[in-house]
């Protein structure tokens, strides 16, 4: 691996860790808040799971996003990218979202539009470096567990 190779996949896995990092700590008090006093629906994890898997989540969006980028100049490695950044954005608002302004409802409408983006992202990445789109797959099924969590808290806590 070279020089440019090494700095292009740790800005973006960088990149990614930073905007989870960033979302826990403006999300914190609202999430203490949310573990306890919310009821959950059946299947929730503990709570330590979410930032084991986050953490996960964000090092393979990187890994494919640096994947992409490392990849020759097309319109669709420019696409690909830009929805990297837009979902990177949906993620950090969802979460601000449900966990700080307690709006579950709203919460779950933007879930299903972070969901859509993340399967528009993979299959952009996939255009581009197959493998960079089939690392997106357990962000898109994680998500979408999220939305079945997400519905229950909003169902049980009306």
């Amino acid at each position: 691996m070279n020089l440019t190779t090494g700095k292009t996949y740790a800005f973006c896995i960088l990149l990614a860790q930073a905007v989870g990092a960033l979302s826990a700590w403006v999300t914190r008090e609202g999430v203490e808040r949310f573990n306890a006093c919310v009821q959950k629906p059946p299947l929730t994890p503990p709570s330590a799971v979410f930032p084991v898997v986050w953490t996960i989540l964000f090092a393979l969006m990187g890994v494919g996003a640096a994947r992409v980028a490392l990849s020759p100049p097309s319109r669709q490695r420019q696409r690909a990218l830009a929805l990297f950044l837009l979902q990177l954005g949906a993620n950090f608002l969802w979460s601000v979202l449900f966990f700080n302004t307690g709006r579950y409802g709203l919460a779950l409408l933007w879930l299903a539009v972070l969901w859509l983006l993340i399967l528009a992202m993979l299959l952009a990445f996939r255009r581009v470096d197959r493998p960079a789109g089939w690392l997106q797959l357990p962000y898109l099924l994680w998500v979408a567990f999220a939305a079945y969590l997400n519905l229950g808290v909003w169902v049980l806590n009306r």
